[in-house]
């Protein structure tokens, strides 16, 4: 499993939550067990105290988008290093029994799980994948979606660096928003307009014949 991967984890956690609507997914142990998607074993230990830890993981890793989406990068890498710190990795060589074309076992490097609980586990790996992702992309390559309230946490892979939105649909709903925006303006605009003109005619002082 390759080190990038586990970035997404990072992006996951954070969006288990939306602030600006109220919404919170992480409420109970499947909630938390379900976040480690394909690598479901890895969540079977969870317990109800880790609700309350992942939630406070959760919080810190939305900092980093948080400080890293406002242009702050050395406050990103000042809190990402803080979760290093208390969340260290654990590697190891792993190929789960694959081999490649020319017969050779599939090496790779994978984040073993944590020995002290379940959060500590998926903290270090999202932790991991995310600083993973900074230093290979740029920590402006860690972004909250432009399409509010949503504020969505992604990671921007895009080759011009351009990406504003955490998916298709929030991009959509801006640029109609947007849309709407530009013809209200015009709307408004022509009938300001009008009411200018129509006020001009009606100051005009009649002709004498």
């Amino acid at each position: 499993m390759e080190l990038a991967y586990y970035s997404d984890y990072a992006v996951r956690l954070v969006n288990s939550e939306e602030p600006a609507r109220n919404k919170d997914t992480l409420t109970s142990v499947e909630a938390v067990r379900s976040l480690f998607g394909g690598n479901a074993s890895a969540g079977r230990r969870a317990t109800d105290a880790d609700v309350t830890r992942f939630r406070s993981v959760r919080a810190r890793l939305r900092a980093v988008f948080e400080a890293a989406d406002t242009g702050d990068e050395t406050l990103a890498v000042d809190l990402l290093n803080s979760l290093l710190l208390e969340f260290p990795v654990s590697p190891q060589i792993s190929g789960h029994g694959t081999l490649k074309e020319d017969g050779r076992p599939d090496w790779h490097m994978h984040l073993a799980d944590h020995p002290s609980n379940v959060t500590a586990g998926y903290a270090a790996i999202a932790s991991m994948g995310l600083a993973f992702h900074l230093t290979e992309h740029g920590a402006d390559r860690l972004g909250l979606c432009q399409a509010a309230p949503c504020r969505n946490a992604y990671l921007d892979t895009s080759t011009n660096r351009s990406r504003r939105y955490c998916s298709d649909r929030c991009a959509t709903r801006a640029n109609v928003a947007a849309y709407r925006a530009r013809k209200r303006l015009e709307t408004e605009r022509s009938a300001s307009t009008g009411r200018t003109a129509d006020t001009s005619q009606d100051s005009t002082t009649p002709t004498d014949l």
